[in-house]
C-alpha cells in the first residue's frame, strides 16, 4: 500500500500539526506501507517523511526542479523524483499512490486534495481520498461543501466520496478501505 500524504510545507505552523504529520508517518511505517509525498524536507512534509523512514517505510518524494534549487528537497527520500512542473508532480504522485490522505494545510494542500477528489468523484480512479482533521482545521471548508450540496452544485455521491476522520488510525483504515464508484 502506497499512501500519498498532502500537507503543509511551510515553516512556522503550530507544533501540533507537525506532531500529527509525525504520527501519520509512524502509522504508515507500522502498517508496512510506503509514503508518497511532495518531496519537501521542511514542516509537516518533512516530518511525515522522517517519521515514516524512522519506522522502516520506503519514501518517494516528487518535487519540481524550482523547489529543489531552493534547497527544499528531501534528499533522504528512498526515491526523489524531480519534475518540471506542479502538474507533473501531481500526476507522478497519483500514479505512484493507492490512497490519498490530506492533513491540515494551506492552498497547495487544498488544491491537491480538490484535484484528486474531483477525479475520483468523476470515476477516473477508485482510490480512497481521506481528510484527517483532528481539530476542525477544515470545518469551514466542509460547511461550505455541504452548502454546495444543499444548493445542488455538488452531488451527494461526490461529497460521500470524501472521507473525513479525526484520528490517525481511522485515517489509515480509511486509506485501506475499498472504494465503490457510483
Amino acid at each position: 500500500m502506497r499512501v500519498c500524504v498532502y500537507c503543509a510545507s511551510v515553516e512556522g505552523i503550530a507544533p501540533r500539526h507537525v506532531d500529527l504529520a509525525r504520527a501519520v508517518g509512524a502509522g504508515i511505517a507500522a502498517r508496512g506501507w510506503e509514503l508518497v509525498s511532495g518531496g519537501g524536507r521542511v514542516s509537516m512534509m518533512g516530518a511525515v517523511a522522517v517519521a515514516a523512514r524512522a519506522g522502516g517505510a520506503r519514501t518517494t518524494g516528487v518535487i519540481p526542479h524550482s523547489m529543489v534549487v531552493r534547497e527544499w528537497a528531501d534528499h533522504e527520500s528512498d526515491e526523489l523524483l524531480v519534475v518540471d512542473t506542479m502538474r507533473e508532480r501531481k500526476a507522478a504522485m497519483e500514479e505512484r499512490s493507492d490512497a490519498f490522505l490530506a492533513l491540515p494545510g494551506g492552498i497547495g494542500t487544498c488544491e491537491e486534495l480538490f484535484e484528486i477528489w474531483t477525479s475520483g468523484s468523476l470515476g477516473l480512479h477508485a482510490k480512497p481520498v481521506v481528510v484527517l482533521d483532528p481539530d476542525g482545521h477544515y470545518a469551514g471548508l466542509l460547511t461550505w461543501l455541504h452548502g454546495l450540496r444543499d444548493q445542488g452544485f455538488l452531488r451527494a455521491e461526490a461529497l460521500a466520496r470524501l472521507t473525513v476522520v479525526a484520528d490517525v488510525d481511522s485515517a489509515l483504515d480509511a486509506c485501506a478501505a475499498p472504494v465503490t464508484i457510483t
